[in-house]
C-alpha cells in the first residue's frame, strides 16, 4: 500500500511538471539583470526578451538590479519562488569566478541556481582615449612598467571580467598597475574618454558609442583571432602583447532552485529558437557578440569547466578578495 502511495505521488508529480510546461506560461516573467541599462546584456536581453514576449503571448519585464558586484541581483533571485516565473542573467563571473576569489558570497551558485539556457559569448577590447599617445599593447606594458603602480585602469568592480582582465595583463606584461573600481560601467569609458583612466577592458556594446564618436579607441581584442565584425583590431599578441592572451565570458540564466524541469527545459528551447532569429543574430554579431546555445545540462558542464578554470587562474595570479 505504502509503495503505491509513493507511486502516486511521483506520478502525480510528473504530471504536475508537464501541465507547468504545456500552460507555460501564463503570466508575465521576471529576469532580473545585475547589469545597468543600456550595457551590452541588457541590450540583448530586451531585444530577446521582446521576441520571447510574441511567442509566449505575455510580457517578459526585464528588472535591473546592478550594484555589489552583482549580488544584489542575484541575491533577490535566490529569494524568489522557484515557479519557473523568475529567472536571473548572470554572465562567467558572478558563477564562474567569484566563488574562487572571495571567502564568502551570499549566495552559492552551485546550490541556490539552476542553469537554464545560455544567450551569448562575448570578448573583450582594451580601450583608451582617442588622444592617447599609446598604438598598442605594448606601448601600455612599456608605460606600466617605466612608472609602476601610475598606470590606472577601470573596472565595473572588484571579481569581475574587466577586474580579471587588467589583473591578467599586469601579470603577463610583468606591469604593476593601479586599479580603478567603478559603481557605473558606462561611466569608465567615459572616463577613458577623458583621460581620467588610462585604460579598460570593455565589451563592443557598452563601448560602442564613444567609439563611434571617436572618442575612444582599441588597441586591441582579447580573443585567439580578430572577429569578424571588427577585422582591423588586432588581437593582443598582433598589437605586440603577449601571446596567447585570451578573455572571454559569456551570459546565460538561472533560475532560483527548485524550478520545474520541463519548465527550464522548455525556456532553453524557446531561447534557442529565439537566437536563430537572423535579425537577433545580426545585431549581436554586429556588436561582438557570438549566439551561444545550450540546453540546461550543457549550461551545468559550461559551468564547471569554467568553474576549474578560473580556480587554476586564481591561484596562479595569487588574487584573493574579502
Amino acid at each position: 500500500m505504502k509503495v503505491k502511495s509513493i507511486c502516486a505521488v511521483s506520478l502525480g508529480l510528473l504530471m504536475s511538471a508537464s501541465l507547468h510546461a504545456d500552460t507555460f506560461p501564463t503570466k508575465p516573467v521576471r529576469i532580473i539583470l545585475p547589469f545597468p541599462a543600456g550595457t551590452g546584456p541588457d541590450t540583448v536581453m530586451r531585444h530577446v526578451g521582446e521576441k520571447l514576449a510574441k511567442q509566449w503571448g505575455h510580457q517578459v519585464i526585464v528588472d535591473n538590479r546592478p550594484g555589489g558586484n552583482g549580488w544584489i541581483a542575484m541575491e533577490a533571485a535566490k529569494r524568489s519562488t522557484p515557479d519557473g516565473y523568475t529567472f536571473v542573467q548572470v554572465d562567467t563571473p558572478l558563477v564562474s569566478l567569484m566563488p574562487h576569489l572571495y571567502k564568502k558570497l551570499p549566495y552559492d551558485p552551485g546550490y541556490d541556481f539552476e542553469p537554464v539556457a545560455t544567450l551569448f559569448r562575448n570578448y573583450y577590447f582594451v580601450t583608451v582615449s582617442s588622444e592617447s599617445k599609446w598604438k598598442n599593447v605594448a606601448d601600455l606594458a612599456d608605460a606600466a612598467r617605466s612608472k609602476p603602480g601610475q598606470v590606472t585602469y577601470g573596472s565595473s568592480g572588484y571579481g569581475g571580467n574587466l577586474h580579471l582582465g587588467g589583473a591578467m595583463l599586469e601579470a603577463a606584461t610583468k606591469a604593476r598597475m593601479n586599479h580603478i573600481p567603478y559603481k557605473e560601467t558606462p561611466q569608465i569609458y567615459i572616463d577613458v574618454s577623458k583621460g581620467d583612466v588610462d585604460w579598460s577592458m570593455g565589451t563592443a556594446s557598452t563601448t560602442a558609442p564613444l567609439l563611434s564618436s571617436g572618442k575612444i579607441k582599441y588597441l586591441a581584442v582579447t580573443s585567439p583571432s580578430r572577429l569578424p565584425a571588427f577585422p582591423d583590431v588586432p588581437t593582443v599578441a598582433e598589437a605586440r602583447g603577449p601571446s596567447g592572451f585570451e578573455l572571454r565570458s559569456w551570459v546565460a540564466l538561472l533560475a532560483p532552485r527548485g524550478v520545474p524541469k520541463a519548465i527550464a527545459e522548455q525556456v532553453s528551447s524557446d531561447i534557442a529558437k529565439v537566437l536563430q532569429d537572423p535579425d537577433v543574430r545580426a545585431r549581436m554579431l554586429a556588436v561582438g557578440f557570438e549566439p551561444f546555445t545550450t540546453t540546461p545540462s550543457e549550461l551545468q558542464k559550461v559551468i564547471q569547466s569554467d568553474s576549474s578554470m578560473y580556480k587554476d587562474l586564481v591561484t596562479r595570479l595569487n588574487i584573493s578578495l574579502e
